[in-house]
């Protein structure tokens, strides 16, 4: 048994790696720890053999080389386990990997044995480390008679000078170290001393890089703030309001390498533009809703301040059984850094023509507003809109006409935990959103109210088993729904309520045929099960509550199935087959095809 020279280790790898021998079938790896009982320890280091990590289709030359590796590999196990005294023996078929000569390796191998003589468990002895902001780094347990983990080490080195940075001392560094091993009392001594340097406060912001957009607006979107105490958090935040304008694939927020005699710390914003044109479409199909075709052309940088212009467009239920086809139009330009780097403007137009089965809208609509982050997570809206329609009313006998105007102030609150947007496995989101509108031609008033919760679990370290959950509210208030706008109404059934229940199929009575109601309640539970790193199915139950009153008054249905997902970097293709499992608005199977999870 030898102890690891690192020099000659890493000279033989690099010739075994130059040198590979021919193919081979390596029978076993077996991990034998020496003087030890400690279970942990064993399945760590099994856990982390190079050589276990092999696949079955090995040559010679490669289990040489990972043999060579697995010295110091396993060594930096036993440190992080707190054992300094450690033996390290890796015997392929029987000779020492490392005194193997990288020019006459054998022509096969089948059995390598890794024997782990791990010694005694070492404790901290001085423990010393300093200047501190306070004393949070030594409660990871860097302190006399603990056990003298190296991740310990490693980790109260790191907190130690971030504490310094984040109270403004930008180039705190280690300036000497010093770690002794004494084996005869299995004790580690470690001396940290820390250089602080000055305090300093952002200076001057210069802007480099391949990008079209105005310096002054690079700085703004940024919103580092200068004259400020240096806070390394605000440069991390700094790159990513940049990142999320969606303007620069490329983003770099560094330091100055000194700090001036003023002070002052000068920052480099370094950007590359994306391309600044871009063009989109997608398809989503129904069995009995039809097809749906949209597509988006969008234009970054518009004005040369990293605003966003977007066109969408949309055709839907081209071939739907219940109703006519409906068309979209409409345009929306985005500002960022408006009245502070987390504040965006927005402006929208868009027309509309929806043919549904108990109504036909001909509709303008105008709007502005603006939205805040408030945190990573929490984003408010606040608008104004307008809007110029003509309603045909065909539940009514006759068909009635009907013109509004409506002035609206939606407000909403958003909180999106979720570890991925486009495919979630943890996390949650929240979403609630109230509109007060004034109606002028009736010269009615009332508000609009939705809420919208999600939430995912998933089974297991691998992530394999996800649950997820959806719940949805809805209520008009101050109006009748004769005299609501259409699209304040709430209808049940199709693939964003009630999968397996027909599109809108679930409505309230009136005279002369069926309206939206002014209350809604939805509720969808999903398991999905990962097949293959692409490939996933889905079992899946909804249920939608659709009531003539703003507080109940209603009825309900249900609809269930299973689904197919097949995963693509822009989120997973959808099929789902659904059929009515309560309620009687039920129509035979449905079939569901598009973009995305349902939620």
């Amino acid at each position: 048994m030898i102890k690891y020279n690192l020099i000659r280790l890493i000279t033989a790898g690099f010739l075994g790696m130059m040198f590979p021998g021919t193919a081979s079938a390596l029978e076993r790896v077996d991990v034998q720890l020496i003087g030890s009982a400690d279970a942990e320890l064993q399945q760590s280091l099994q856990a982390n053999s190079v050589l276990r990590a092999l696949d079955g289709n090995v040559t010679t030359g490669d289990v040489i080389t990972a043999a060579r590796s697995e010295y110091a590999q396993l060594i930096e196990v036993l440190y992080s386990k707190g054992y300094y005294s450690s033996v390290v023996s890796v015997l392929v078929d029987g000779r020492e990997a490392a005194l193997i000569d990288p020019f006459r390796e054998p022509a096969r191998v089948d059995v390598v044995q890794i024997r782990v003589e791990p010694g005694r468990p070492f404790r901290f002895g001085r423990a010393n480390i300093g200047p501190l902001v306070d004393t949070s780094p030594l409660q990871s347990g860097f302190r006399t008679g603990a056990p003298a983990l190296a991740d310990v080490v490693r980790s109260t080195v790191k907190e130690s000078v971030d504490d310094w940075r984040q109270v403004g001392y930008a180039k705190a560094e280690v300036a000497d170290q010093s770690v002794l091993a004494r084996h005869k009392t299995a004790q580690l001594d470690v001396d940290v001393e820390i250089a602080t340097g000055r305090r300093a406060t952002f200076g001057k912001v210069a802007v480099t890089g391949e990008t079209a957009v105005r310096e002054k607006r690079v700085r703004n979107i940024a919103g580092l703030p200068s004259g400020k105490v240096f806070d390394p958090d605000a440069v991390k935040k700094a790159a990513a309001r940049l990142r999320k304008v969606g303007t620069f694939k490329s983003v770099q927020v560094t330091e100055a390498d000194e700090i001036a005699e003023d002070g002052t710390l000068d920052m480099q914003i370094n950007v590359i533009d994306r391309k600044p044109r871009r063009i989109g479409g997608g398809l989503e199909l129904s069995s009995l809703d039809g097809l749906t075709v949209s597509g988006y052309w969008l234009h970054r940088n518009f004005l040369g301040g990293a605003e966003l212009f977007r066109i969408d467009s949309e055709i839907a239920q081209i071939g739907g059984t219940s109703s006519g086809i409906d068309y979209a139009l409409s345009f929306r330009l985005e500002k960022p850094a408006v009245y502070g780097p987390d504040t965006l403007f927005f402006a929208e137009f868009g027309t509309y023509y929806t043919d549904e089965e108990d109504y036909i809208e001909k509709k303008v609509e105008l709007a502005i507003g603006a939205s805040h982050e408030f945190g990573e997570r929490l984003t408010g809206e606040l608008g104004i809109g307008y809007s110029y329609s003509r309603v045909t009313d065909l539940y009514a006998t006759p068909n009635t006409k009907r013109t509004l105007q409506m002035f609206s102030f939606p407000i909403s609150l958003t909180y999106d935990a979720r570890d991925d947007r486009l495919d979630a496995t943890q996390g949650f989101y929240l979403k609630g959103k109230a509109t007060p509108f004034y109606e002028s031609v009736q010269g009615r008033s009332g508000a609009h109210l939705s809420f919208d919760a999600r939430g995912y679990y998933a089974v297991g370290s691998e992530k394999k088993t996800v649950l997820a959950g959806r719940l949805q509210l809805g209520s008009l208030i101050g109006v009748t729904a004769q005299d609501a706008p259409p699209d304040f109404l709430f209808y049940s059934g199709g693939g964003g309520t009630v999968r397996g229940q027909p599109y809108q199929s679930l409505a309230t009575p009136v005279a002369g045929g069926t309206l939206g109601g002014r209350s809604f309640a939805g509720l969808s539970g999903e398991v999905r099960q990962s097949i293959t790193d692409t490939i996933g199915v889905v079992a899946f139950v909804d249920a939608g509550y659709v009531g003539a009153d703003s507080l109940g008054n209603g009825d309900w249905h249900a609809g269930a199935g299973l689904g197919l997902r097949y995963k693509t970097p822009v989120g997973p293709i959808r099929l789902d087959v659904a059929a009515p499992v309560a309620g009687n608005t039920g129509n035979g199977v449905q079939i569901y095809v598009g973009i995305g999870q349902a939620f």
